[in-house]
């Protein structure tokens, strides 16, 4: 939704963006970029598909857009859950 808004505010001619998730546990120790070292961590692989007459440095900033997009960053930063019955 990110990605469709500001292809629209910039007036770009992005016809439809389509976004599949792969997810998978991995072992934290297979991950070099990763601070945690043990356990498992959860693994997702995004494949983000454009669709108009768009050129190369739109396309790759498209992306960097989605990559900040709050959601994005929601799943990358840290998480605090606390559950509590009412």
């Amino acid at each position: 939704m990110t990605i469709a808004l500001y292809a629209r505010r910039k007036a770009w001619p992005l016809r439809e963006v389509t976004v599949r998730l792969h997810h998978s546990r991995i072992h934290a120790e297979d991950c070099a970029e990763c601070e945690t070292k043990q356990g498992m961590l959860d693994h997702i692989e995004v494949e983000v598909s454009l669709e108009g007459d768009l050129k190369d440095e739109q396309r790759q900033r498209m992306l960097e857009i989605g990559n900040i997009c709050p959601v994005h960053r929601t799943l990358t930063s840290e998480i605090d859950i606390r559950s509590v019955l009412q």
